[in-house]
């Protein structure tokens, strides 16, 4: 069976779970997303940030997102023979006067395209602040538009990893790997990729001292485990409003146990995982949708924190941070 009609089968599924389509349950709980393959390679998601950022603020242009949500659609999620041009047509065509409605009249899951891509990249790209400062000592806030997200490993900090998602995983039952592991040196600091609020924070059996952050909008739930022993977080509390670019916790070893603050894991690493949420129900129960995060995080890495030791302290900070209006909205 090829790529595209694999995903194209899963696809005209969960479509039907967005519609009400499934008769088997009731129509309230069939209202939402319970399947996604989100297969967007690193070269798609940095050519559409380019040509977002490029036109940003014209009327016409479909946006970051939008733009791979119609390559998806176009091509049934199949990106593995992706090239730049067919985003350029797009915005070419876009840009000459042709509508969007009418380059997707005939694709009957646009929608379901644009609402699941949507629901992972949108956090990621839009308005942000930083500080600059004046040469007479004063300091201006600069408005910016592009990448708000940052890799999760800081900068200057050497990693190796390689496409782990759906694995096998046996410890406690038989299960599949649904996050990314990014090998690392113990006490690397780790980044929030994007702005939220802690929603976990302690000891898990499987994944050691670890955090969630939920994104202000809800749908994504980030998940970073196996954070150091002794000393795992940098001033995390559930409740905590998190600033994307923020050093939240260290690489360590920790989990595989049911005894706290147990190093178990034989490799350092950290394990960073995105859930998408569509309903509640989703978040511990049935139809919990885990995103492949392996180009996610290649593409993230062009996006890297730099930081330094506040020796009274004893944390890392960025040093540089940006403002999010998300957090005030």
């Amino acid at each position: 069976m090829s790529a595209v009609l694999f995903g194209a089968l899963f696809i005209t599924a969960a479509f039907a779970l967005i519609a009400g389509g499934d008769e088997s349950v009731p129509a309230a709980a069939s209202q939402y997303i319970k399947y996604i393959d989100f297969n967007p390679t690193e070269q798609a998601l940095s050519d559409a940030l380019e040509l977002d950022i490029a036109h940003h603020g014209e009327n016409w242009a479909p946006g970051f997102s939008v733009s791979l949500a119609y390559l998806g659609a176009k091509w049934g999620g199949d990106f593995s023979h992706y090239k730049k041009s067919a985003l350029v047509t797009l915005y070419d065509k876009l840009k000459s006067g042709t509508t969007l409605d009418s380059l997707t009249s005939g694709m009957k899951y646009f929608p379901y395209y644009v609402k699941a891509y949507g629901a992972v990249l949108d956090g990621m790209v839009g308005t942000y602040y930083t500080i600059a400062q004046n040469d007479d000592g004063t300091s201006t806030s600069v408005e910016k538009y592009g990448l708000k997200a940052f890799s999760p490993i800081a900068s200057g900090y050497s990693y190796n990893h390689y496409n782990d998602f759906g694995a096998s995983r046996s410890y406690g039952y038989r299960r599949e790997h649904l996050g990314h592991d990014i090998m690392g040196n113990i006490g690397t600091p780790i980044i929030a990729v994007e702005s939220g609020y802690v929603e976990a924070c302690g000891w898990n059996m499987y994944g050691g001292w670890r955090i969630g952050i939920r994104s202000f909008d809800g749908r994504r739930y980030y998940y970073y485990a196996h954070m150091r022993k002794n000393h795992p977080y940098n001033d995390m509390y559930e409740g905590k409003i998190v600033t994307a670019g923020e050093v939240i916790g260290y690489i360590g070893m920790t989990g595989y146990s049911s005894r706290q603050n147990v190093n178990n894991i034989s490799v350092p690493h950290l394990h960073i995982g995105m859930q998408l949420i569509f309903d509640k129900s989703q978040k511990d129960g049935y139809n919990q949708i885990w995103i492949d995060m392996y180009s996610l995080t290649k593409f993230l890495s062009h996006n890297r924190v730099k930081v330094y030791y506040d020796s009274d302290a004893k944390e890392y900070y960025p040093t540089q941070i940006i403002f999010d209006p998300a957090i005030n909205d």
